[in-house]
């Protein structure tokens, strides 16, 4: 049992800290359940909350806050989950995930930037690029959540079970049947240093207004959706084929406006683009390759989602 000092006695609180240093796994795994950043801070707040309403008597109690924290968020995150379906029902065109930019890249979108809080308690790695984000929405919740809190957290089914309310057995074969939607969403795995030579490419296309070009480096089944959440203009639904996609972002070209600047960034970890336009990124496009061409971009221009790569 942790003995805490109790505020006034000017002395620090071993306890308080930690539970304090549980926040930032906290919103690791908040963030791949939910995909968005916002309600990812709101359920680990909600779970904070939870913590300090009750006694410390009842906190004394807990013989791992840590993971009675985590067992609290992925409820909130499953309870959320279980609601997302319908709330998106009235949302203006296709919900993205919210993508974030690498850690140097925080608070002002660009290299060297200051780094703030949460943003910068997301860890980057594969489990939240885009399009791993994007196949997780097609996943049911109790799938989502058995999948991240055993593959991605190592938690075991046991706990899992505890937090879905179903058997481990029915949790292990959740995470099973998520595995096999990974699976097949992602055929092939591309170099890093591929994707961004390809990336770079599209973006000199894209600039140069080659259709060609363009058209030579995408998927001829490729597809691009777009999130503007109904807050700012975009296509509202997805494009689909090369060609289709080369005309369209031609015709974005040509109606850019003179002072927006197209930019190389790493959106999630992979290699992506944004536009910048009076010192603030208005569109941040993600990009999943595969093989040697693009199969999907991703283009979120919701300003709710950008809100980590606006300069302050």
């Amino acid at each position: 049992m942790t003995t805490r000092s109790r505020p006034g006695h000017g002395r620090s609180d071993p306890g308080l800290d930690a539970i304090t240093s549980e926040r930032r796994q906290l919103i690791n795994i908040a963030y791949r359940l939910l995909g968005s950043l916002a309600e990812a801070e709101d359920a680990v707040q909600e779970a904070y909350a939870r913590w300090y309403a009750m006694s410390p008597r009842q906190q004394d109690a807990i013989q791992s806050p840590g993971a009675w924290l985590t067992t609290v968020v992925s409820r909130i995150c499953l309870n959320l989950l279980n609601s997302a379906r319908a709330r998106r029902e009235t949302y203006v065109g296709n919900w993205l995930p919210e993508p974030l930019p690498e850690r140097t890249q925080r608070s002002t979108g660009r290299p060297g930037g200051t780094t703030v809080d949460p943003a910068d308690r997301v860890t980057l790695d594969e489990s939240v690029n885009l399009a791993f984000l994007v196949v997780l929405e097609s996943m049911t919740p109790a799938e989502r959540v058995a999948f991240i809190l055993h593959d991605v957290f190592c938690h075991s089914f046991a706990e899992v079970a505890e937090i879905v309310g179903r058997t481990p057995g029915a949790c292990r074969k959740l995470a099973s049947s998520a595995r096999r939607r990974i699976r097949t969403s992602q055929p092939s795995v591309t170099p890093a240093t591929q994707r961004a030579d390809i990336v770079r490419d599209f973006k000199q296309a894209w600039e140069a207004k080659d259709i060609d070009a363009l058209i030579g480096l995408l998927d001829p089944d490729a597809t691009a959706i777009a999130d503007g959440g109904g807050l700012t203009t975009t296509f509202l639904h997805p494009i689909e084929g090369a060609k289709q996609i080369a005309h369209a972002w031609v015709e974005i070209a040509r109606r850019r406006r003179g002072n927006m600047t197209l930019l190389d960034r790493t959106v999630n970890g992979q290699p992506g683009l944004v536009a910048e336009q009076d010192d603030a990124i208005v569109t941040v496009f993600a990009f999943d390759v595969v093989g040697d061409r693009i199969k999907h971009i991703w283009v979120v221009r919701n300003p709710e989602k950008l809100r980590h790569w606006t300069t302050d």
